[in-house]
């Protein structure tokens, strides 16, 4: 009897165990509901409540709540509080669209560990009976979607209310409108549960900004950034030396010295190689920056930072360089912005010839226009090669470009759409590019690429790549690429890639960039001597073939 009775204590004990949910599970569930009922609910989506103040409610709410069946009634309520939901007959109908379903996880709703049968039939039912029109919260322009009709709280700390709001309104728009939402080294799911606390727990404006540059980069993707004058400022400074340099090797070379309006000396000279600031190599300043920085790999990282590492709100910085064979330890004066005279340097050609022969063109993509291409490729057309700079931003020149280059139409690229009508799926179209065209160009089409080439760029060596006789050449590209959405978080100007975009086949590229034909990085010695080792390694090949 004694052993019976022990047993009935430890299965009340283990159930009561069971039956109890912590806070961040709670928020957890409360943050996934709220965004799911947004986004699914017909009235809701339809804009019919106001949204923000019916998290408000809930959130206070929860704290007088311990366990799973209080937590499923106030659900159920809630739920039913918005009004029935009319069957939907266009849903049940079968779509002709090729899906990607990579992002697609409403697998949470059946989680039985916290909703009990009545409030995962209600949410199930929700989902097969969601808003197939005009959305409330967001639309559709061109391509992309866009958010909308979203109240602003400013970007200041007011309340733990507020925060989470802020978190969960983000971590919802990367649930069903991010295409690269699978990719992020942490699963979305557990960057919930790792930022609720910290978000509860903010009390300060700078502690606000960080938590949310932080989240942030959680995405893993080069086109995000949060823009916050409060980190700019407090985590980066306001100063800087009056230098300018390059990045190889883990280390920056000094390549100008810029005049002060004061008449003070500079300490460093050009070809001064530092490798130590205040304290910490330049990897682990990339590391400790990186932190707030999002970027789709560890070269975007560095992309993103490198312009960052010598700011700084003192009046100094301690440097260790390496000149003339001799490591030394400079403290190097720092300067306001407004106090340091930046020379412009003269305009580069947009086309040119590379040797006198006129066997060789070279096409500035960051420069050259839409206009100017007809022009360019008269002078170019009889050239044996031409080698395409792509270590920059082009200005939409790509289709013009193509029909321009490339013999005939081909896929170029797959890009997923977002679906509006079913938020977190993706449909997916083949997209072609060029023209037939026996004049096309015959000779060797060079493209020069590096962590500089994303986005629109990344696309357009894709479309170069489908010349007969096309190779590339340099670092690995951004892996960043896809139309950006912009928006705004807690008042502060943000984006993301909005459309995911893969090789013909479905091969990716975000996060891994376009991988070159030929790799070659610069380094430290040659940019010392003023060489552009990407684009001699490109004269290299077309005079020996490899």
């Amino acid at each position: 009897m004694r052993k019976f009775s022990l047993f009935i204590l430890l299965f009340l004990s283990l159930h009561f165990s069971a039956q109890n949910l912590s806070e961040v599970q709670k928020l957890e569930s409360l943050c996934k509901i709220w965004g799911f009922l947004k986004y699914y609910h017909p009235d809701v989506a339809k804009g019919t409540y106001n949204w923000d103040q019916q998290l408000f409610q809930k959130i206070d709410e929860l704290e007088k709540i311990s366990n799973k069946n209080q937590l499923n009634e106030l659900y159920s309520n809630w739920i039913d509080s918005l009004g029935k939901v009319e069957t939907c007959l266009p849903c049940q109908q079968e779509d002709s669209k090729i899906y990607f379903l990579k992002n697609f996880d409403l697998g949470w709703i059946n989680n039985q560990n916290i909703f009990t049968d009545n409030v995962v039939q209600k949410l199930n039912n929700i989902e097969k009976n969601r808003l197939m029109g005009d959305h409330y919260y967001f639309g559709k322009g061109g391509r992309k979607i866009f958010f909308r009709n979203e109240n602003s709280y400013g970007s200041k700390y007011t309340s733990k209310q507020v925060s989470l709001l802020e978190l969960f309104r983000y971590w919802n728009y990367v649930e069903y409108f991010f295409p690269y939402k699978y990719e992020t080294d942490q699963n979305w799911n557990e960057v919930l549960t790792e930022m609720i606390p910290k978000f509860a727990e903010i009390n300060n404006d700078t502690a606000y900004h960080l938590t949310l540059a932080e989240l942030v980069t959680k995405v893993d993707d080069s086109h995000a950034f949060l823009f916050s004058p409060l980190i700019s400022l407090n985590q980066y400074g306001r100063r800087t030396i009056p230098v300018e340099y390059k990045y190889a090797e883990g280390k920056l070379v000094v390549t100008i010295i810029n005049p002060i309006k004061f008449d003070e000396p500079n300490l460093l000279k050009t070809g001064d190689v530092i490798y130590d600031i205040n304290g910490k190599t330049i990897p682990q300043m990339v590391n400790s920056l990186g932190k707030y920085i999002p970027a789709s790999n560890s070269w975007g990282k560095v992309k993103k930072v490198k312009n960052l590492l010598l700011f700084s709100n003192h009046d100094s910085i301690d440097l260790k360089l390496e000149r003339n064979g001799q490591n030394l330890a400079l403290k190097i004066k720092t300067y306001l912005l407004r106090d340091i005279v930046h020379e412009k340097n003269s305009q580069p050609e947009k086309w040119k010839y590379l040797d006198k022969s006129r066997k060789t063109g070279y096409v500035n993509m960051e420069l050259i226009e839409r206009e100017d291409l007809d022009e360019m490729y008269a002078s170019l057309k009889n050239t044996e090669s031409i080698i395409f700079d792509l270590r920059n931003y082009p200005r939409q020149t790509i289709l013009p470009l193509s029909k321009l280059l490339l013999p005939e139409n081909t896929i170029y690229y797959q890009f997923n759409y977002p679906e509006t009508h079913y938020p977190g799926k993706f449909y997916i179209r083949k997209n072609s590019i060029g023209r037939k065209n026996s004049e096309y160009y015959k000779g060797n089409v060079v493209v020069l690429v590096d962590e500089n080439t994303q986005s629109q760029a990344e696309t357009t060596t894709m479309m170069f790549k489908q010349h007969p006789k096309a190779k590339i050449i340099g670092s690995y590209t951004s892996g960043a690429n896809g139309d950006i959405i912009r928006f705004k978080i807690a008042d502060l100007d943000t984006s993301f890639t909005g459309l995911g975009a893969y090789y013909p086949d479905g091969k990716e590229t975000q996060r891994i960039g376009i991988i070159p034909d030929i790799i070659i990085q610069p380094t430290v010695a040659g940019i010392r001597k003023g060489k552009d080792e990407v684009l001699e390694r490109a004269l290299e090949y077309l005079k020996t073939g490899h």
